[in-house]
């Protein structure tokens, strides 16, 4: 399975080049902290290099020995794992749940830096993000030049007109979640040409498309609001870089063409799946683009920082997203979190792990619906972004999962095709 080849090459893989980024940056931590910097990065590499030997040799999956607060979650699914009725008793490498052990690793890399101050807060993914989000330089100017000559006349545009942008930024959303440097083990996944110009012949490659409903909702919200509710959408983001400016497009043209009110953005609390974002990189991006050379780049990340100002768009992070359970129990284990996902109009779950943590990661009928999938998981009207990498995938026409399968065998995992995928709760 692709399972077995993740955890096989891909999390080694993974895992060699953390190591390496601590090696490369021994004199970083030795100009800055002297002795104790070079004695914590050693630390940190022996640690991950144990942890390297325990995956490749199918070791049982171990507690967390951290104090960190989130370490009693851990242990309490190892337990529940360990106990599965039909499981094999003690969790290992590879004779556990995928999408487990992976989460398993990056909170395990997490514990190699957080236990080993001074260097504790240093993220060994920070350079690839950085490095993607410089490399779709291209693609991030011809995005924001287009949304900025779009705000121009933005108040004159019908709804018929307001329709097409949306489905067109909701595609470009979309197909911005390839750039994911966890699926390509940290090669550069970056996005070189404009993404505007090849959404058309992207279209066919879109599995469920349920933009229109999307549309519908928003639509609705809008005239049904009254002065003392406001429409909330909720992005649950993915990927930093070119992805997550294709998301803060989006969230602009929410507010600008006034069908939400206010964009909450929820991201990683520690570095994760190597570029998923973190409240730091969602500082940096905005950062960046408004200290850019370039007009339009520059004009987005200075609105951007006053909608932060102004707080009608709000980031958070909770320690749930990076817990190894599925969304189905965010109720239970995050009743706080669930609370205020209820507050939103819709929820915009972006990428492939937020997908399978939506569906459980079970290897469903491709026919099984969607809202069945998601298992009670309904605080809000959600929809998920999100192209296939892994392999599982629901809520398809009878036979359509089929009928790809024949003649591409690797369909559900290339990251080629995408879903637009709606659920309206109950």
């Amino acid at each position: 399975s692709f399972a077995y080849f993740t955890i096989k090459d891909r999390l080694p893989q993974i895992l060699t080049r953390v190591i390496d980024t601590l090696h490369r940056h021994k004199n970083e931590f030795f100009e800055e902290h002297g002795e104790k910097g070079v004695e914590a990065e050693k630390r940190a590499i022996s640690f991950l290099s144990k942890l390297r030997n325990e995956l490749q040799t199918d070791k049982p999956v171990t507690p967390l020995e951290d104090e960190l607060p989130d370490a009693v979650l851990w242990n309490q699914y190892l337990d529940y794992q360990r106990n599965l009725p039909n499981g094999s008793g003690e969790p290992s490498w590879f004779q556990s749940p995928w999408l487990y052990v992976e989460c398993y690793m990056y909170r395990r890399i997490h514990a190699a830096l957080a236990q080993n101050p001074p260097i504790d807060n240093f993220d060994v993914f920070k350079e690839g993000k950085a490095q993607n989000f410089f490399e779709s330089q291209e693609a991030v100017i011809a995005l924001c030049t287009y949304f900025q000559e779009l705000l121009k006349n933005i108040k004159d545009l019908d709804e018929k007109q307001l329709q097409e942008e949306l489905l067109k930024l909701l595609q470009v959303s979309l197909w911005g979640n390839k750039c994911d440097l966890s699926f390509s083990a940290g090669e550069d996944s970056s996005q070189k040409s404009s993404p505007l110009q090849s959404l058309e012949n992207l279209v066919p490659y879109i599995l469920v498309n349920d933009m229109e409903k999307v549309w519908s909702l928003l639509v609705n919200a809008k005239k049904n609001r009254t002065e003392r509710s406001n429409v909330r959408v909720d992005i649950i983001l993915d990927n930093a870089g070119f992805e997550l400016v294709s998301d803060l497009v989006l969230a602009d043209f929410l507010l600008s063409s006034k069908l939400a009110d206010e964009v909450y953005f929820h991201g990683k609390s520690i570095p994760w799946y190597v570029s998923d974002t973190t409240k730091h990189d969602f500082n940096w991006t905005i950062k960046q683009l408004g200290s850019a050379n370039h007009m339009w780049m520059s004009r987005c990340g200075i609105n951007w920082e006053g909608n932060l100002k102004k707080g009608v768009w709000v980031f958070r992070d909770h320690m749930f997203w990076t817990l190894p359970h599925d969304f189905s129990s965010m109720s239970e284990v995050a009743p706080d979190l669930y609370a205020e996902l209820q507050k939103s109009n819709l929820l915009l779950f972006k990428g492939d792990l937020n997908y399978r943590k939506l569906t459980g990661d079970r290897k469903w009928e491709y026919s099984v619906p969607f809202h069945q999938a998601l298992n009670k998981f309904h605080p809000a009207p959600l929809c998920s972004l999100r192209t296939l990498k892994s392999d599982t995938q629901v809520g398809l026409k009878p036979g359509q999962g089929e009928q790809i399968q024949a003649s591409e065998p690797e369909w559900m995992v290339t990251g080629k095709y995408g879903v637009v995928q709606f659920d309206a709760g109950l």
